[in-house]
């Protein structure tokens, strides 16, 4: 792995996996949308995964949240017992006021998860909406407490598939910016879904493309944050991944 220079500064001799997969395999009849599949992602690391539509990203994220029993592995699937997953979707439950989604499940006391709850709230910038419904929210309000709820936990892993791909374009900048800042803080493992090649390289501290459930390529990023795509070494990277993608012509931003 390369030594990371950006979001996260990785020391690798600390480097432990908090994911392992050997051989994983998932069918459907014949097809293999995941085929033998070996990934390794360190505690603390933010890998994004790619590819195209039908490629087995969203397959792969499954498996590893453990909401797919029909995956097969010679040497098994390893990932730790904390695990939160954000969608798409903030999937908020409407009857429930903000706090509420965000505390359900917590074995707290009452009182201990509503404390958690509030400073959750406040790190993703919503101190003092406690008592709002999620349809008085925006689009992104919705996903920083979907963050709130996923981070309350202290997850040892965070898997986020497309938790940006409905927002507005300057919605997905800010919340960039705020997931980078949450990670720092709470450090978990990371796997990011998308199929947008710029937002994987401002996240991750690794981008892996998975192709007809293949992994194809691999590339660390050594980037220093804030990442922009007016860096040279940005568009280097940028070409080679729509070229692992199968985009041949070159893209200018």
């Amino acid at each position: 792995m390369a030594t990371h220079t950006g979001r996260l500064a990785h020391d690798p001799t600390h480097d432990r996996p908090a994911v392992r997969v050997t051989g994983l395999t998932r069918r459907y009849g014949s097809r293999a949308v995941l085929d033998a599949v070996d990934l390794s992602i360190a505690d603390g690391e933010f890998v994004a995964l790619i590819g195209r539509s039908g490629s087995g990203k969203s397959t792969l994220l499954r498996a590893l949240a453990g909401l797919d029993e029909g995956v097969a592995g010679d040497g098994g699937l390893d990932v730790p017992d904390q695990i939160s997953v954000v969608f798409q979707d903030s999937r908020l439950l409407p009857w429930q006021r903000l706090l509420d989604n965000v505390v359900l499940g917590l074995n707290d006391s009452a009182a201990a998860a509503a404390a958690r709850g509030r400073e959750a709230l406040a790190e993703v910038g919503l101190a003092g909406r406690e008592r709002a419904w999620p349809n008085e929210l925006s689009g992104g309000e919705q996903q920083r407490v979907a963050l709130a709820r996923s981070l309350v936990r202290e997850p040892q892993l965070l898997l986020a598939d497309e938790p940006f791909g409905a927002l507005d374009a300057l919605t997905r900048i800010r919340m960039h910016a705020l997931l980078r800042r949450l990670c720092e803080r709470h450090r978990p493992a990371v796997l990011l879904v998308t199929h947008d090649v710029d937002e994987a390289i401002v996240l991750a501290d690794r981008v892996i493309v998975l192709d007809a459930g293949v992994i194809t390529a691999e590339v660390g990023i050594d980037i220093p944050a804030p990442r922009t795509v007016a860096d040279p070494a940005f568009a280097g990277i940028r070409e080679h991944l729509l070229s692992a993608l199968g985009v041949k012509e070159s893209v200018h931003v």
